[in-house]
């Protein structure tokens, strides 16, 4: 079974083509090779190191929280932007 779980980008890095995402707490460098026109504070689903897409914080929020009574995920909502 593949998983892609939701992840709010924090940084990019555009001559990498890369961003850095986190998700509680827990930050990861991912390629942002399948996705376009992404932006800091967006959210994408993240498998294996890959942005697959871009979706918006209510549905990372709703994906989270079911992820979180399922066991799958500790965090149930996405953390609030850093100032």
């Amino acid at each position: 079974m593949c998983l892609a779980l939701p992840a709010r980008i924090v940084a990019i890095d555009s001559d990498a083509d890369t961003a850095s995402v986190e998700l509680g707490g827990v930050r990861q460098q991912i390629s942002l090779a399948l996705v376009e026109n992404v932006s800091v504070d967006d959210y994408v689903l993240v498998h294996v190191g890959y942005a697959l897409n871009v979706i918006s914080e209510e549905e990372a929020r709703k994906t989270l929280e079911l992820m979180a009574e399922a066991g799958i995920v500790s965090e149930a909502a996405p953390s609030e932007s850093a100032p």
